[in-house]
């Protein structure tokens, strides 16, 4: 078995040097907490991507979104923002009032909502702009690392991510993680991992870490030892799969088998997963309701009838919950199949970007503070 070296992420030590990716409505912290349980405490966990200038007019839903529990260590926030002094308000405010001990930047996200404002992974072609907010972010950022994730590039004609890599170097960034996708392959098609590749041997100063089709702890060591990057960031693998970060830690140290639950094993999971949502939002059937989406993911290759699919789909408190699970055949074992890509897959789309972006990339004119939106973190 191949050795990997810890991750380090400033003063922070990830080993196995693995990073559950920011996602919006999901990466909570009853998400977190479920991740960080099979895992054993080990690696990397990061909060819902905030939006800086929320954050700086403290929004109610935000200050909760960054409520960490008393034992998440290192703190990971996920900023997004397409002003540089909003940027660094929100990084100062972190600092002051300790409410992270990492600031990660997202620079990855394609919904059109968010590209035609020029915001997610449209900014970085916009090399003054991504510097600017770079440079205020790390400026204002004093001790605590600063780390930041993006996409390839706009599309297969406009690869930004080499040239992003460097400017993010020369302003003190940490280290980078890369989505081996472009901004008009959504989720769709297969990641680049020959890009993350290359990154490394571009950014050879600090840590490359690679996003993108890693649905088993097997594809997590492949990518290291295909692209030599420092880590991985795993997204939609872990999806309904809480337990990839068991996996994950036996595949780098060698140590056990992989986790295939049965059934019975999965239905406590959703139980758990639904009650700590409940607790972190204050209202059981708050937290089952905003479970539903989970449901599918967890039960993917389950001998489930779409009948019984649709009753879990709307339940509304534990008991109604645990009470459809029971009647499930819960002696079903793992089925072949089961791993494999979950949530969106959507792909080659058209970008949607401001009116003239493409014309200059060195023209920051049009970017506007409505690009800042609370949605994915790409």
């Amino acid at each position: 078995m191949t050795a990997f070296s810890p991750l380090a992420i400033g003063p922070h030590i990830v080993q196995p040097p693995v990073v559950l990716a920011p996602m919006a409505g999901i990466t909570n912290a009853p998400f977190r907490t479920l991740c960080r349980e099979y895992s054993g405490g080990k690696g990397l966990f990061v909060s819902e991507m905030i939006t800086t200038r929320a954050l700086v007019e403290r929004n109610e839903k935000t200050m909760q979104l960054i409520r960490f529990d008393a034992t998440e260590r290192p703190r990971s926030i996920q900023l997004y923002g397409v002003d540089p002094v909003t940027v660094g308000k929100a990084v100062r405010m972190i600092v002051d009032e300790d409410l992270a001990d990492h600031i990660d930047l997202n620079f990855g996200c394609p919904v059109p909502k968010v590209t035609r404002k020029g915001g997610g992974s449209a900014l970085p072609y916009k090399r003054p702009l991504l510097r600017a907010i770079l440079h205020e972010a790390v400026t204002n950022a004093g001790d605590l690392p600063v780390t930041m994730k993006m996409r390839k590039g706009i599309d297969d004609d406009h690869i930004t991510f080499l040239d992003a890599g460097r400017i993010a170097v020369e302003e003190g960034v940490t280290a980078i993680a890369l989505h081996g996708r472009t901004a008009a392959q959504h989720y769709g098609g297969t990641a680049d991992w020959d890009a993350i590749a290359r990154l490394k041997e571009h950014v050879p100063e600090i840590p490359v870490l690679g996003n993108g089709d890693i649905w088993s702890a097997d594809d997590a060591l492949r990518m290291m030892r295909e692209t030599g990057c420092d880590g991985v960031v795993v997204g939609r693998g872990c999806l309904g799969r809480p337990w990839l970060f068991a996996d994950l830690v036996a595949g780098f140290e060698g140590t056990a088998a992989y986790a295939q639950p049965g059934l019975k094993e999965v239905a406590d999971a959703m139980v758990r997963h639904a009650r700590l949502l409940g607790e972190w939002l204050g209202d059981e059937a708050r937290g089952v309701i905003d479970f539903r989406k989970h449901v599918a993911w967890y039960l993917k290759g389950f001998s489930v009838g779409s009948e019984m699919r649709k009753k879990l789909a709307v339940t509304s408190s534990l008991d109604e919950l645990s009470a459809q699970l029971s009647e499930l055949d819960l002696d079903q074992s793992w089925p072949v199949g089961a791993d494999g890509p979950r949530g969106r897959t959507s792909g080659n789309n058209r970008v949607v970007l401001p009116d003239g972006w493409l014309k200059d990339p060195y023209d920051c004119s049009g970017v506007s503070e409505e690009a800042e939106l609370d949605t994915s973190g790409g």
